[in-house]
């Protein structure tokens, strides 16, 4: 009897470890995390920390798409505000366009459509398959 016991108390406090296992990296994506805030689907980078200084091609103040599960993607909307951590997948080198001159100002090309319409604002911006979020010490901007 005490056998079962201990062996059910080890399949249960087993169980969660299993699903906390992450995905495999793809061989052309980057797992980042990085701390900022949230405005619907896009989020701002925040100040990196030095103890968690990250990918240092997302600088303070870059807007990434955000994508996911629809679940997902509500619990972070309830957290606009407040200073977050996103965890997920990003495309390798797709937020390298134009020339950096400091403080996350690019300059890249513009467009050449015809009638002076703009390009879609999102089509250039970099995008992320949230994985999972987190709080994190801080504040936002109001914006």
């Amino acid at each position: 009897m005490r056998t079962a016991a201990v062996l059910i108390v080890a399949v249960v406090l087993s169980t969660p470890l299993a699903a906390q296992e992450t995905k495999q990296v793809p061989k052309d994506s980057v797992r980042v995390s990085i701390p900022g805030c949230v405005k619907g689907y896009v989020f701002t980078a925040g100040p990196r920390t030095q103890d968690e200084p990250g990918n240092s091609e997302i600088t303070e103040g870059m807007h990434l798409r955000m994508n996911g599960p629809k679940k997902l993607m509500n619990e972070i909307k309830t957290h606009q505000g407040s200073m977050i951590e996103i965890t997920g997948l990003m495309k390798k080198g797709q937020f390298k366009e134009g020339i950096g001159i400091g403080g996350g100002v690019r300059i890249s090309p513009g467009s050449s459509s015809p009638g002076g319409m703009g390009p879609n604002p999102t089509a250039g911006q970099p995008q992320i398959d949230v994985e999972g979020w987190r709080p994190v010490a801080g504040f936002c901007r109001s914006q």
